[in-house]
């Protein structure tokens, strides 16, 4: 390797750390991502994702990857409706002349990103343990099967609970005071036509009071479901249940919501299979740290926020190519770009500049569309909130 190079590890394939990856190798830079899953499918990678213009779209141009999305990613995923307790359809997003916004299912995006990235990129089954700083900006990252690595850039991009942050930051993840049980439907268009029609061609909120119902569409005919509610992320151990107890755990929440229209209803009686309970997390917002040598964070590790916005891997992408394009990228007419990069500390601090103030005014929205969902007053705050988002994307 030339001496030049700086040897980068990203902590994370998530979709932030996998498109920083693939910019850099574009841009003729080595890097290595390290994961704790044990392989690229060992789990269910969600639902579906938001990619905006000026963020996650951008990103995947930057990626190279553009034609592909396009091929995956469906258009009229975009749209919202909004309805109340009663069933009542008060309003769709976007208006008809918006950007369009398409959607992508987590699970395509992340595989269209690890194809995309040179062999042995992606070093599975890899739990980071501690890094321990040695001087020069470099650190030696430990792992939990033993083995270590020395780098002179680390970049975090291993989520909520990641395991870069506390070097950076003191500030851990707190309970945002509202918890997601998430249910689903397996071919709905055939199986539950009824909720079909009611979740339409992109998703769906009915909100009242301090709760709602949120379905959402991925591209295989399938509908997750959200039951949304204010309480203890304990809520079940202390009403006695087991979250492995369907039958108890589907009567809980449909005593919940008792009261309102049965075809809402149907979204928690009728739904294949289980429940998952999803308590919501937050980073405090602003989430900022003193720059550090060898060391910066993308994604749900530098701002972890509520997802209701529905910008947190959008945003997480827009950081990793922003990161790799400083990295990369000439500075001066003089200055060469590629894999020597000459400049690794000035650029960090340039993509950390412009990427706090940014998650912090996104963190700040997330948190404001969670409030105006789930208030006494609801659905009509959170109409407003969704036209003013549609607007400002």
């Amino acid at each position: 390797m030339n001496p030049s190079t700086p040897r980068i590890a990203v902590i994370g394939a998530g979709p932030g750390g996998l498109t920083c990856a693939r910019v850099l190798q574009r841009h003729g830079a080595p890097v290595t991502v390290f994961d704790r899953d044990p392989a690229a499918d060992a789990h269910p990678q969600g639902g579906t994702l938001v990619m905006r213009p000026h963020s996650g779209q951008r990103a995947l141009q930057e990626a190279g990857l553009d034609e592909q999305f396009r091929a995956l990613a469906r258009p009229v995923g975009q749209e919202t409706r909004l309805l109340d307790h009663t069933g009542t359809l008060l309003g769709r997003t976007p208006p008809p002349d918006e950007e369009p916004s398409p959607e992508i299912d987590r699970g395509e995006l992340r595989r269209l990103l690890l194809d995309s990235l040179a062999p042995g990129t992606v070093h599975w089954g890899q739990y980071l343990r501690t890094l321990h700083p040695i001087g020069d900006g470099t650190h030696k990252a430990e792992f939990d099967d033993g083995h270590t690595a020395t780098f002179d850039l680390v970049i975090g991009a291993d989520g909520a609970w990641s395991r870069v942050r506390p070097l950076l930051s003191d500030d851990t993840p707190h309970y945002s005071g509202v918890t997601f049980v998430e249910a689903g439907f397996d071919d709905a268009d055939t199986r539950h036509p009824a909720v079909a029609r009611l979740v339409g061609d992109g998703g769906m909120r009915a909100l009242s009071g301090s709760k709602g119902l949120i379905a959402q569409r991925d591209g295989h005919g399938r509908i997750r479901v959200y039951a949304a509610f204010r309480g203890s992320q304990d809520w079940a151990a202390e009403r006695g249940l087991s979250l492995d107890d369907t039958e108890a755990v589907r009567a809980a929440l449909l005593e919940t919501f008792a009261g309102w229209d049965g075809q809402l209803l149907a979204l928690l009686r009728d739904n294949d299979g289980g429940f998952v309970n999803r308590p919501l997390f937050a980073l405090p917002v602003p989430h900022t740290w003193p720059h550090t040598p060898g060391l910066t964070l993308l994604g749900d590790a530098a701002h972890l926020m509520t997802p209701l916005a529905g910008t947190g891997a959008d945003l997480a992408m827009l950081d990793g190519c922003e990161l790799a394009l400083a990295l990369t990228l000439p500075r001066s007419p003089e200055g060469g770009g590629g894999a020597a990069i000459t400049d690794q500390d000035a650029a960090v601090r340039a993509y950390e500049a412009a990427m706090l103030p940014r998650s912090a005014e996104a963190a700040e929205s997330a948190a404001r569309a969670l409030d105006d969902a789930l208030t006494p007053d609801a659905p009509h705050g959170a109409r407003h909130h969704l036209l003013r988002r549609f607007r400002h994307h």
